[in-house]
């Protein structure tokens, strides 16, 4: 069945106080953004624009893709200045080295295909990708165990895809990986 890991929760959710406090978005977005000059940025399932928006304030131009509507809607209401489209991960309606850095912010788990979202990302990213997941053990925070990604799962799917560089940083509460040309 498609779609059978989207985030299936409301919007506010995502920003609830509790949630954002596990998400450590100063040192996400400096590792994200560490050793690069970024101008553009894509937020595959931005979701509400949480990361976009903290991008956005940056200086960096922010596009952001979910498959969601509601979620679009959100995130323009939230990021004016960004521009948000109703998109797949796994079909990104981009040209080849459209962006600076490819971000997916709790998203590549909820994948219908994580190899060939992770493919698409290689192909629209000039420089990086990022991924923020949730760590692969059980919590009352995020998805079930069996929806988590492990850590050597995404570093075999990153070289699949066609990544040359894969670094891993742990978190309070989260996994990072930053995947290189």
């Amino acid at each position: 069945m498609m779609h059978e890991h989207r985030y299936h929760g409301t919007p506010d959710r995502l920003r609830s106080p509790q949630r954002v406090a596990l998400l450590e978005m100063d040192r996400v977005l400096d590792l994200s953004l560490a050793g690069l000059t970024v101008k553009t940025v894509l937020d595959v399932g931005t979701g509400t624009g949480l990361f976009a928006e903290a991008f956005a304030k940056q200086g960096i131009r922010v596009n952001g893709i979910d498959p969601n509507l509601a979620m679009i809607q959100a995130a323009r209401n939230s990021v004016p200045p960004g521009w948000f489209q109703q998109a797949s991960s796994e079909g990104l309606p981009f040209a080849d080295g459209t962006f600076d850095l490819v971000f997916f912010g709790h998203v590549l788990h909820e994948t219908d295909d994580p190899l060939q979202a992770l493919k698409e990302a290689r192909r629209v990213t000039r420089q990086r990708t990022a991924i923020l997941e949730w760590p692969y053990q059980e919590d009352e925070e995020g998805p079930p165990l069996q929806e988590r990604l492990q850590p050597e799962t995404v570093q075999t799917l990153a070289q699949a895809a066609g990544f040359g560089a894969f670094a891993r940083t742990t978190l309070k509460h989260m996994e990072f990986y930053r995947l290189g040309l």
